[in-house]
């Protein structure tokens, strides 16, 4: 059984969670760990709810804020275990979850264990199962059987934002475009409707789509709609009768969920439109009293979170709530996935000095 010293360094504390494996459905030895960890903070009081962990403080404090963070990740590609490598000459941690999201995790984690007496109540909260379907996220669940935890005056998500703090997020859409034509022998074509030739139309109109930029309380949102699948197809000889290109349409907070799918829908107004997956965004929530200090307190420049997160859950249940992490998000899930050990060293600075100083 692995074990976790949250004593060591965040940076190593990150390569011992990067070494072990916790691709989604498969979180439960790293879960373990952390909870054999916090087992020994009598500061603490630690609830699990599958692969998800929640430790609290309970010091009276006038607020509170929750810190979370996603202890799975996708599919590793020989990249674990970790290196330390170099890049122009700074170093860097190298592997599967460095960037996403387990370097922040490990910063979380230490200060978990570190922070006895801090300034406000601190409810941390390590989840499983976020980098698949929203209705598979430990927090969807955790909403579900103890929206209690989730109380607070201000949330923090360690997602990689390159050590600065971005506001809000983009919602996130997955529908199916579907056409059908009439099965035939290809020898004989023109008997049949080919359904895949119908769908030439749907990424026509998708190469020639122009995504806006959307300013939502002084941050500025790129918006993206694209095929990210296509099938159909019976045999190598048989004209197909069925053809599906999912779509994913990534929209500023501006929109909620319904106006989101009703633009999808114009988009393929004469196409059969299916809606399998919506996660509602969430608005930037920095003019909070608590986000603007905390800011302040780690001297960053607010910038807009182009990603899905979860602040939206949290922006959904009153809460407002930021991403703040180690790790350039555009690595995230990339096989180059690397850390710098400044960005990680910097955000648990950034972190403790906003939550111990009065």
């Amino acid at each position: 059984m692995p074990e976790l010293d949250l004593t060591s360094s965040a940076v190593d504390l990150t390569r011992t969670i990067c070494d072990i494996p916790s691709v989604s459905d498969d979180e439960g030895v790293l879960a373990d760990a952390i909870v054999r960890a916090l087992a020994q903070l009598p500061h603490l009081e630690v609830y699990r709810d599958g692969d998800t962990i929640v430790a609290r403080t309970h010091l009276g404090r006038a607020q509170r804020v929750v810190i979370a963070g996603h202890i799975d990740t996708v599919p590793i590609n020989e990249n674990v275990p970790t290196r330390d490598i170099e890049v122009e000459g700074e170093p860097f941690l190298w592997g599967r979850g460095t960037v996403d999201m387990k370097a922040g995790v490990a910063v979380q984690l230490k200060l978990a264990a570190e922070l006895t007496d801090p300034r406000l109540d601190i409810t941390w909260m390590w989840y499983d199962h976020e980098e698949v379907a929203a209705e598979r996220n430990g927090l969807t669940r955790l909403s579900r059987t103890r929206p209690d935890l989730f109380a607070g005056d201000f949330a923090i998500l360690g997602e990689p934002s390159n050590g600065q703090v971005e506001g809000g997020c983009n919602g996130n859409l997955r529908a199916v475009v579907r056409t059908r034509g009439t099965r035939a022998h290809s020898a004989r074509s023109w008997v049949g409707d080919n359904a895949i030739h119908r769908a030439a139309p749907i990424l026509t109109r998708l190469a020639e789509y122009r995504p806006r930029d959307v300013e939502v309380e002084g941050l500025v949102y790129r918006e993206g709609l694209n095929a990210v699948r296509i099938a159909g197809g019976v045999a190598g000889n048989v004209i197909p009768d069925a053809c599906e290109v999912e779509v994913n349409y990534r929209f500023a907070p501006s929109r909620d969920g319904d106006e989101a799918s009703r633009h999808v829908r114009e988009v393929f107004a004469e196409f059969d439109v299916e809606i399998i997956d919506l996660s509602e965004g969430a608005r930037p929530g920095l003019d909070a009293a608590l986000a603007q200090e905390f800011v302040r307190a780690v001297g960053a420049e607010p910038r807009p979170k182009y990603g899905w997160t979860d602040v939206a859950r949290f922006s959904a249940m009153g809460v407002p709530a930021v991403n703040y992490g180690p790790g350039d998000p555009s690595l995230a899930h990339h096989d180059e996935e690397r850390v710098p050990l400044r960005q990680i060293e910097d955000v648990e600075r950034g972190l403790r000095t906003w939550l111990t100083s009065s």
